[in-house]
């Protein structure tokens, strides 16, 4: 952004790669990531398996969203960006093919933006789904 910077957490499903949720916050808060989860949760189901960063601050809580309790976590070595190669793929491609090209004045702006290109991403983006 033109001023600051802001936090964005997405929940993304390793088989046909889509954006299920997202989130933007100002703050480095658990509760924003908690609501993007919680929504994965509520409009496509729980996960048999969930996997999330070694090193990101909010583990704890993940585990009080509903249907955590019924998923089995996962979590990659530090080091091991191949365990979570889909959503590494989609940081690359959201800043060098969106984010680096525009410039923000606000939250808002950036929200509207984020939205357009999540919807993109998820809907005209040719993708390749894994096979079984």
């Amino acid at each position: 952004m033109n001023r600051g910077f802001m936090f964005l957490m997405a929940v993304m499903d390793w088989h046909s790669r889509k954006v299920l949720s997202w989130r933007l916050s100002n703050t480095l808060d658990a509760e924003f990531c908690v609501a993007a989860l919680q929504e994965a949760i509520t409009c496509h189901g729980t996960p048999e398996i969930f996997t999330q960063t070694k090193g990101s601050v909010h583990q704890p809580s993940f585990h009080r969203c509903p249907g955590s309790p019924r998923h089995r976590v996962s979590m990659d070595g530090r080091g091991r960006v191949q365990d979570n190669i889909f959503i590494e793929r989609l940081w690359w491609t959201l800043k060098y093919q969106y984010l680096y090209l525009r410039s923000f004045d606000s939250a808002l702006d950036l929200r509207r933006g984020l939205t357009e290109w999540f919807m993109f991403y998820n809907s005209q983006r040719p993708t390749k789904p894994l096979t079984e």
